[in-house]
């Protein structure tokens, strides 16, 4: 009797994971071992969960990052202000955004004295946008927040924005008040009639409005804890969403420029005028930058001359890219399958993917459900978020390529 009520637990422990009788110590008395682990795990089921999801779209998203420069910003409860402290973490959030989303883009508005600014355009050039936000560290925090006034103009950025695109804005929110000049109401229904998903990530505690928006526009909110678990809220902005029912499929034309650098000997088949020096558009609007150019990309519609690469023509409009950030938006639309997880056994010697023999201490090893093949926790990791391509799959498809020739 004594114990069936040991073993008895309260509904409030059923919702949690004992994590503390996973920590074992190892040969040489130490924890890393088993905290990394339990770290690993974690990471894996988040990541596992992601992929489990709706088939993602992740090839064009247009972003609006709003971020609440108000008074309450210059608190100090994160180090060393709030304000601070999310510029810091955005420039590893968009660095992050556009490794996954190459040919994506991103606008920043900021919010104080009861009105919204608008501080970058949307845009995909990922170094200009590192530098508005380290430009933005200087200005000061003042005022009260308008949550209203930042959508309204964040929906005139993003209403003619192509239907086959991703809408979304981001609200970095650290105040508990926004003063709103009319009904909040009128523009969550405008939100939803033009598709747009807005995500809000809450600085201090929870907000009715904000829980409100985020629900009925299809996003999501969360209070962080600390400054570790802001890093992780907006990371997890960074895997494009879930393909929204009302989304259209369509083709979309883009270009693909060649290199037009200066070549001298006399072996290069392009014209001259390829190589001439022109005007790049990419820095057209600043004062201080060199607008003649010998390197750069030529738009193959019009030929205008731009530094880098993907952007959006001034001139024609035509979306210009590279095969690489093609490549790499793809993995969206076909996520790899989770692998099954298998209780170690003797005659799984090695992992398939790094050859590392199995130790007789390893509890958990997985299986590709195609190929079958086994692999150990890391490299489960490494192929989910950086590979995206199983290694027995691509083994197994280089092999029957080869027989057929």
């Amino acid at each position: 009797m004594a114990d069936d009520e040991e073993a008895k637990e309260y509904r409030w422990e059923s919702g949690y994971e004992k994590t503390w009788e996973a920590i074992k110590e190892d040969d040489d008395g130490m924890l890393e071992s088993s905290v990394a682990d339990l770290v690993a795990r974690a990471k894996k089921k988040r990541a596992a969960l992601r992929a489990s999801g709706a088939i993602q779209l992740g090839m064009m998203r247009h972003l609006f990052v709003v971020i609440d420069a108000s008074e309450c910003m210059s608190l100090q409860d994160l180090k060393p202000t709030r304000f601070l402290c999310v510029l810091k973490l955005l420039e590893t959030f968009i660095h992050e955004f556009f490794d996954l989303n190459p040919i994506s883009q991103i606008g920043i508005l900021t919010t104080k004295s009861k009105r919204s600014d608008r501080i970058a355009v949307l845009a995909g050039n990922q170094k200009k946008h590192i530098e508005t936000l380290q430009l933005l560290r200087n200005s000061s925090c003042e005022g009260e927040p308008s949550i209203q006034n930042s959508l309204e103009m964040a929906i005139n950025g993003l209403k003619n924005m192509p239907s086959h695109t991703s809408r979304e804005v981001l609200v970095l929110f650290g105040s508990l008040t926004t003063c709103d000049p009319g009904d909040i109401q009128q523009t969550i229904r405008s939100l939803k009639e033009n598709n747009i998903r807005v995500s809000i990530i809450g600085l201090a505690a929870e907000v009715r409005i904000c829980r409100e928006i985020a629900k009925k526009t299809g996003g999501s909110y969360n209070v962080l804890l600390d400054d570790h678990h802001l890093k992780e809220l907006l990371l997890n902005q960074v895997q494009p969403p879930a393909v929204a029912g009302a989304m259209e499929a369509s083709l979309v034309k883009m270009g693909f420029p060649g290199g037009a650098t200066c070549m001298n000997d006399g072996n290069s088949t392009d014209s001259a005028a390829e190589h001439a020096p022109a005007y790049c558009l990419c820095h057209i609007e600043n004062d201080n930058a060199s607008l003649l150019s010998s390197n750069g990309y030529n738009c193959p519609q019009c030929g205008s001359r731009y530094c880098e690469l993907p952007v959006e023509c001034k001139q024609c409009g035509l979306t210009l890219v590279s095969a690489p950030h093609l490549a790499r938006s793809y993995h969206h639309l076909f996520p790899i399958n989770p692998f099954i997880e298998r209780n170690y056994a003797h005659d799984m010697s090695y992992c398939f993917a790094c050859a590392k023999p199995f130790l007789e201490t390893e509890l958990n090893v997985y299986e590709c459900q195609t190929c079958h093949q086994i692999v150990c926790l890391d490299c489960d990791l490494f192929i989910r978020e950086t590979m995206h391509t199983c290694p027995g799959c691509a083994s197994d498809a280089c092999k029957a390529q080869m027989n057929t020739k």
